[in-house]
């Protein structure tokens, strides 16, 4: 059994998740590469299936469907941390392409998305916890964790020091984004957006020099990002590169969709992976309370969202990914799949995490108090 150090208060907290996470995808004496074969595979079968059945975003929500219930039927599954590293990269600068000169133009209109998306995690919050303790049994501090919208290292790392239902808090969340990433496609197709091709960016394809100039810069500004903590520190620093590259009309062209199935693929899969080492009781159990606490995210993300979307004059779809409390990388994917403002959608995503860290310890402060 690979030994798992508990967390300490004060200590690491994504590294000692980073360590739970690895120990439950890559058990002691399994092969790390013919684990992600295998796992890439599962993912890609769900995504060749998901595209027979005309399914929103296949390539996405079919291997994300196919490993988490592979995952829940005992199988070992896990991606290796290179395969998910180079993922990072393409889709960020796929995303970063979507960028253009006249970006600055739109930054002034912004702030306010921020202070409706601020509302409306604390009501996002304060409901959860609610329906959480009232209708499914859970203490104060456990409510309050696995009713944040995100974090979900921090959360757990928190539960762990404040003695919290480590397993509760992680299927609820673990469900939160699954479903957001399910539900957010067939909102957009009902909407009128079509996710049969995912593309990102325009224009004609990049030439190979300059995506593996772009490729280098932007492994350099991850790796600087990381050290910072910031959160999805590969996709943000490839997305950086390539949307100052493409800005400045110093870099044209558009990652080739080649490249970008590949890595939509294999990001589905990673999500399906967050089920490893659930067991199909411990979700059963767990499944109302998640599906409710992602229908209330959902709801009050859509009612956030409108009013954005009327006055900044933006579609209701573009502001609603950037308001949905799913996987950063995820919805900045989706978000540029369906042509939205790669930068409002990454920036709406990051400032959701950064009040977290503050909301989050508010809300456990208050409650122990109370």
């Amino acid at each position: 059994m690979t030994e798992i150090r508990p967390y300490r208060k004060g200590g690491d907290c994504g590294g000692t998740i980073a360590m739970l996470n690895t120990a439950m995808l890559f058990p002691a004496g399994s092969n790390a590469a013919l684990t992600t074969l295998l796992t890439v595979a599962v993912g890609a079968v769900g995504a060749a299936l998901a595209q027979a059945l005309n399914v929103p975003a296949w390539v996405l929500l079919g291997p994300a469907l196919a490993v988490s219930l592979a995952g829940l039927g005992g199988w070992h599954l896990g991606v290796a941390d290179p395969l998910r590293d180079i993922c990072f990269v393409i889709l960020g600068l796929g995303v970063g392409a979507g960028f253009d000169s006249q970006v600055g133009a739109v930054l002034l209109r912004w702030p306010l998305a921020f202070l409706v998306l601020a509302v409306a995690l604390v009501v996002t919050m304060v409901m959860c916890r609610l329906v959480l303790m009232r209708g499914f049994g859970f203490d104060s501090r456990s409510a309050s964790l696995a009713s944040a919208p995100g974090h979900l290292s921090f959360v757990l790392g928190l539960a762990m020091d404040l003695h919290g239902d480590v397993a509760r808090i992680t299927v609820v969340q673990s469900i939160r984004l699954l479903f957001l990433t399910v539900s957010v496609p067939f909102i957009a197709r009902a909407m009128g957006y079509d996710f049969t091709e995912m593309s990102l960016g325009g224009g004609a394809p990049m030439e190979i020099s300059t995506m593996l100039v772009l490729a280098a810069l932007a492994a350099i500004v991850g790796l600087l990002f990381r050290r910072f903590r910031f959160p999805a520190p590969l996709l943000l620093g490839a997305m950086t590169v390539s949307a100052i590259g493409h800005a400045s009309e110093l870099t044209p062209g558009a990652i080739p969709s080649a490249m970008l199935t590949p890595a939509f693929l294999v990001l589905g899969t990673l999500i399906g992976t967050r089920f490893a080492g659930i067991g199909r009781i411990q979700l059963l159990g767990t499944l109302p309370a998640g599906l409710a606490v992602t229908l209330v995210s959902v709801l009050v993300a859509c009612l956030a969202a409108l009013p954005v979307a009327a006055a900044l004059q933006m579609p209701a779809a573009h502001v609603l990914t950037a308001f949905a409390p799913g996987g950063l990388e995820t919805m900045i994917a989706l978000g540029a799949a369906m042509g939205a403002s790669p930068g409002f959608v990454a920036a709406c995503h990051v400032a959701r995490l950064m009040l977290l860290l503050v909301l989050i310890p508010l809300f456990l402060t208050r409650r122990g108090r109370a």
